[in-house]
């Protein structure tokens, strides 16, 4: 084994492995983001209440995930994954049985704690086998999973409309658990040098000694604005969007959710591999070639939210989802390996899990507010206009981000 382990292939089998279970991660947590309307119906509940269901699901998540991160770091990367894609799973599965609005939210919390584990250690493990001359494109490849989940988590309005809105869990939580089992054999660890592994050793890691090393760095602070800030905005679109095309468009169930979520996922493809060659080609000529591709990329598409929820045509709402989507992806292969420039890299999943806390828990704010409001007769476009305004600030203080001339 140890052989297959180190042939050249492997550090792309690993990319290829967690691509799937990247799918499942964003898949399993967004199927019910289109299945509104049968879900309030079943269960009797209001808009608000049903932006609490993601709401739970990620603050949750937010909340677990420096721990998973901190697991990460210290122990090992490849069980950290298989728990997690198994456990979630088995909650999807048992999702697809819930019998009660508080039954469900139980799910969604158990769902995002299990999650939150994921992405920290993925992209960590991703970020050790590729080096900084592959490791914008890996990230991105990887991302690439999760924007497929994204895509297709749209697909929820039609497998309610056609099978129940039960099916889909059931089907997709049974997968997750086989794949868990086969990761088992598959998915491993990078080693570490002799000369890391004596340092390691050396310093006891603890998460109070992470936390330490990361907040004493003010750019770390600057990205953690960033990103806390993109996940207001991401998850207003991931909770709302399906809802917005609807209601602007006068679209079905169906139509709706793959429109909110196909489009803006075909910028994001097409951004994670143009974003990671451009950034992997331009930090071997300047240090700063991955912050100024994620600089490019906002600078670009934020107004393109801002117009997103003015679009009176459905051609130009698509035009601003691609747009914006394509933003998203530079992002998205850039930021692990910028995260690598700025911090330790000791704690680098640690790091990265701090930034879902933030991101995952204003996240889940912003989709309860966006209910709420919704509640209270302010459109959905009002709220996707002032986090359009504050992203395009949040973006231009990155410039102030200090980074280290090695990766």
């Amino acid at each position: 084994m140890n052989s297959y382990h180190n042939k050249s292939f492997y550090p792309w089998l690993v990319v290829g492995l967690l691509w799937i279970v990247a799918f499942l991660n964003y898949f399993d947590r967004l199927l019910i983001t289109s299945m509104r309307d049968p879900i309030v119906a079943d269960f009797k509940i209001n808009d608000a209440q049903f932006g609490l269901l993601t709401s739970v699901f990620l603050w949750s998540y937010g909340i677990v995930s420096p721990f998973g991160g901190y697991l990460a770091d210290k122990y090992s990367r490849k069980m950290v994954i298989i728990l997690s894609v198994g456990i979630w799973s088995a909650v999807t599965l048992w999702t697809g049985y819930t019998n009660s609005f508080s039954e469900m939210l139980i799910t969604r919390v158990l769902m995002g704690i299990s999650e939150a584990c994921y992405i920290p250690a993925a992209l960590a493990l991703i970020t050790d086998y590729h080096s900084g001359r592959t490791r914008s494109l890996a990230t991105g490849l990887h991302m690439c999973g999760l924007y497929t989940g994204l895509a297709l988590g749209g697909l929820g309005g039609y497998i309610a409309e056609f099978w129940g809105w039960r099916y889909g869990f059931h089907v997709f939580g049974a997968f997750g658990v086989l794949y868990s089992f086969m990761l088992l054999y598959f998915l491993k660890d990078k080693e570490q040098s002799v000369e890391k592994k004596l340092l390691t050793e050396y310093k006891e890691y603890s998460i109070k000694e992470a936390f330490k090393s990361l907040f004493k760095i003010p750019s770390y602070y600057i990205i953690l604005i960033f990103f806390s800030v993109l996940g207001m905005a991401n998850w207003l679109i991931n909770g709302w969007l399906p809802t917005f095309i609807k209601e602007q468009f006068d679209l079905s169930l169906g139509n709706a959710g793959i429109s909110a979520t196909g489009y803006m996922q075909v910028g994001s493809f097409i951004g994670v591999i143009l974003g990671g060659i451009l950034a992997d080609r331009w930090v071997q000529r300047n240090p700063k070639g991955r912050l100024n591709v994620i600089l490019l990329g906002f600078s670009i598409g934020t107004p393109f939210l801002f117009l997103l929820s003015n679009a009176s045509l459905f051609i130009m709402a698509v035009f601003c989802m691609v747009v914006f989507g394509l933003a998203r992806g530079f992002n998205d292969a850039n930021l692990m390996p910028l995260l690598r420039q700025v911090i330790n890299p000791r704690y680098i999943a640690t790091g990265y899990g701090f930034l879902n806390f933030l991101s995952t828990i204003v996240g889940g704010i912003m989709v309860y507010v966006g209910g709420a409001l919704k509640d209270a007769n302010v459109g959905l476009s009002i709220t996707f206009q002032i986090v359009a305004i504050l992203l395009l600030i949040a973006t231009l203080g990155l410039n102030f981000v200090k980074i280290k001339s090695q990766e």
